[in-house]
């Protein structure tokens, strides 16, 4: 028998041992009055050895994370959502019952207790017990205390005991809750609309991604797990609606790494009667004001690599940027034979239709892009690459977009928006006949988008900014799947069997 399973075993055996003695293992009738961080500064103000005047008594509910035990008394340790506190448990105030039962409780198990505060004599802030109960039977043991959850497939896997073991896992969570909380603020305060829009679509559209696929019996239509919101969010534009954004999930049927899960979440907003200027001076206010609000300041370390986020950020051009950090001959980048000779040349594999704004790109993807540690404004990509954005008025061949980069990771995507039915619907049909094998760009035009814009979209600017990577940035996470509550994971079953693969393979 494995060690799990013994541990298995002897648990189910003590909650057979509790039922039998009359003790309900998953009772629903205990309802805690306090939480524990409402009761610690109350029990701090104490003197060693003293119990709170009065009289009053105080009742919580939590796991046992830790367990003492001396004959007719005990020490736990109980845990709430806010905190956790020491609780004194002896036979002499609790009763004979509930102390033979409570015996047998285990670390793991969800009580409920009642008591008086009082500070223990080495300075403990303490509950003394004069009723306990069970609340929940934890069936498997936790995590040895002190290595807690050490594998990392473990704790996304099992992000339930990770929660429990890991405090940074949990401040992380409540970071993150807190990040999506001052974003949907500051931008409903600046008379944004929060909207929702549909998340199966007819058409996939908005980004160059390859979707996930359903069928509807009832329509009898293939559907698409959206993408990117980006067209239906200047739809509304097109109604009327001047300011919108929606902060929700996005899905792409890509691969798995530290910055990419195929479920993640967007935060996309437009605003009509603005520029990508505009958005620039709203992006660096928004995300720095937000950085200090959580942080407490703007200056953060990421994973070992100091960042100041403090205005003003720092604003090139895609092309400034390959010459000044990519070091390539601005010659080179005015030739357009040269330039994709140039990519070619360093072993960038481009698509035979490809041409040089492709070519620029997957050089600076290439040479800039890492490099870019302090948050940097990239501007004028190419219009070959930015089929929804909106021309530069001096030089066409480049668009008034910019990309945001912190860490050497892109963070947002923003443009001056394309409102001219009659270039959006050129500009799609050229991307898809010259697609080839990219099964990223989408092969079915969205009929619907143009006529809305054939009924006018008022000049306007949009964005889209990752929230987990947003996330990871302002908490010092290495991974995505350090901020993803549940990330997508190889089936058990499979990373068992590739492992047995790789083992054998490693001793062949």
């Amino acid at each position: 028998m494995s060690s799990e399973n013994q541990f298995l075993a002897q648990r189910r055996e003590k909650a057979q041992t509790l039922a039998d003695l009359g003790v309900k293992l998953y009772s629903n009738s205990f309802k805690p009055a306090d939480r524990i961080s409402d009761l610690l500064p109350k029990a701090e103000q104490l003197e060693p050895q003293q119990k709170e005047e009065g009289g009053a008594t105080y009742s919580i509910a939590g796991r046992i994370m830790a367990m003492r035990k001396f004959g007719k008394a005990a020490f736990i340790t109980v845990a709430d959502a806010t905190d956790q506190m020491q609780v004194y448990v002896r036979k002499d105030t609790v009763g004979d019952e509930q102390f033979s039962a409570f015996k047998k409780y285990d670390i793991g198990d969800i009580v409920g207790t009642r008591g008086q505060l009082f500070k223990t004599k080495t300075g403990e802030p303490s509950l003394h017990a004069d009723f306990i109960t069970m609340v929940s039977k934890s069936l498997r043991p936790m995590p040895e205390k002190w290595h807690g959850l050490t594998d990392v497939e473990t704790r996304y896997r099992q992000r339930y005991v990770d929660l429990l073991v890991t405090p940074e896992s949990k401040e992380t969570f409540r970071k993150r809750v807190e990040i999506i909380r001052l974003v949907r603020e500051y931008l409903s305060d600046r008379g944004f609309l929060e909207v929702e829009t549909p998340m199966m679509q007819p058409v996939p559209g908005g980004a160059t991604a390859k979707p996930f696929k359903t069928f509807h019996n009832a329509l009898n239509m293939d559907l698409y797990l959206r993408i990117a919101p980006e067209l239906y969010l200047k739809r509304l534009l097109v109604g009327g609606l001047e300011k919108v954004f929606e902060i929700n999930r996005n899905f792409r049927n890509e691969g798995l790494s530290t910055r990419h899960n195929p479920e993640f979440t967007m935060l996309e907003f437009y605003q009509a009667y603005a520029t990508y200027d505009d958005l620039i001076d709203l992006t660096e206010d928004m995300i720095s004001s937000v950085c200090e609000a959580v942080n407490g300041t703007m200056n953060i370390t990421y994973q070992g690599t100091d960042v100041d986020l403090s205005p003003p950020w720092k604003r090139l051009t895609m092309a400034e940027a390959l010459v000044e950090i990519g070091g390539v001959d601005p010659e080179i980048l005015a030739d357009d034979d040269k330039v994709i000779s140039h990519a070619k040349g360093l072993g960038l594999k481009l698509e035979q239709q490809a041409g040089p704004g492709k070519a620029k790109t997957e050089l600076f993807e290439l040479l800039v892009e890492e490099k870019l540690i302090d948050p940097t404004f990239i501007t004028s990509y190419p219009t070959e690459v930015s089929p929804l954005a909106r021309r530069n008025e001096d030089d066409p061949s480049v668009t008034d977009r910019f990309e945001l980069f912190i860490t050497g990771r892109e963070i947002a995507n923003a443009f001056s928006e394309l409102n001219d039915p009659v270039d959006q619907r050129e500009r799609f049909e050229k991307q898809i006949a010259e697609r080839g094998d990219d099964d990223e760009v989408h092969p079915v035009l969205d009929v619907d988008y143009i006529r809305a814009l054939e009924y006018g979209m008022p000049s306007a600017a949009g964005e889209g900014i990752g929230i987990d990577r947003l996330v990871m940035l302002l908490t010092d996470s290495p991974s995505i799947r350090d901020v993803i509550l549940f990330p997508q994971m190889k089936p058990e079953e499979k990373m068992q069997k590739d492992q047995t693969t790789d083992q054998l393979t490693d001793n062949g």
